[in-house]
């Protein structure tokens, strides 16, 4: 139908398979920062806190870059997680031969 067995793993395809999901992570990172500074912002108004700007951001530079960083890791462990499971175990393709 659809889909087919996964192909066999190599180190080409690992590589991009976890370049890929750090992408997705650092994306995902990039929008959990944009919702954290938008709420903070609402906060900061509604309560007339005065807030300083960090080039051109009013989270602190330490937090900006513990949100990066959480989501290259995250982003890295999650493509190791998937890469066991579609690639190593098959477990989408075993559970597709049962059918």
């Amino acid at each position: 139908m659809f889909f087919k067995a996964p192909g066999k793993p190599t180190k080409l395809k690992k590589a991009v398979y976890l370049l890929a999901s750090i992408i997705l992570g650092l994306l995902l990172s990039v929008i959990l920062h944009a919702l954290i500074e938008v709420n903070y912002i609402i906060w900061a108004i509604k309560h007339n806190y005065i807030m300083s700007f960090y080039g051109g951001c009013t989270l602190p530079p330490i937090l900006q870059a513990t949100i990066l960083l959480a989501g290259l890791v995250g982003g890295y462990l999650l493509g190791l997680f998937w890469w066991d499971k579609v690639y190593v175990k098959r477990v989408w393709f075993r559970h597709l031969k049962r059918r």
